[in-house]
């Protein structure tokens, strides 16, 4: 008995090298990227549950803008935040508000002359008790 070769079941042969190469490449910079800006997205993560876990902190208001970034780079450390500076933080004050931004930039070098720049800017407004 013969087979029929020109059936679609006995043409089809897989994935070629060609294909398997551009694919491990891609899922290999996907993974590159990930491994490499994850933790900067995590970082930014803490920093804005510290910021927000401000809100309602006894004497804030009555803070001056060095006590606040004390308070918060303590929470940061404890929180094994490094590389973030405080002088991204500026703080002011509106009567019983006090307004809280934080801008900054993280670099990253993804290979080579290659770098990441991810900017994060967040803005609070807080009460104190």
């Amino acid at each position: 008995m013969k087979k029929n070769n020109l059936s679609p079941m006995g043409r089809q042969g897989g994935a070629s090298a060609l294909t398997m190469m551009v694919m491990v490449l891609f899922f290999g910079g996907l993974l590159t990227l990930v491994l490499k800006l994850g933790p900067a997205y995590l970082d930014d993560i803490t920093i804005q549950e510290a910021l927000e876990s401000l809100d309602g902190t006894k004497g804030l208001s009555t803070m001056g803008p060095a006590q606040v970034r004390t308070l918060i780079n303590k929470r940061l450390s404890v929180n094994n935040v490094r590389g973030f500076e405080a002088k991204n933080i500026s703080v002011e004050k509106d009567g019983e508000l006090v307004v809280i931004n934080v801008d900054y930039e993280v670099r990253n070098n993804l290979f080579s002359n290659v770098d990441t720049v991810i900017h994060f800017q967040h803005e609070y407004e807080m009460k104190g008790q």
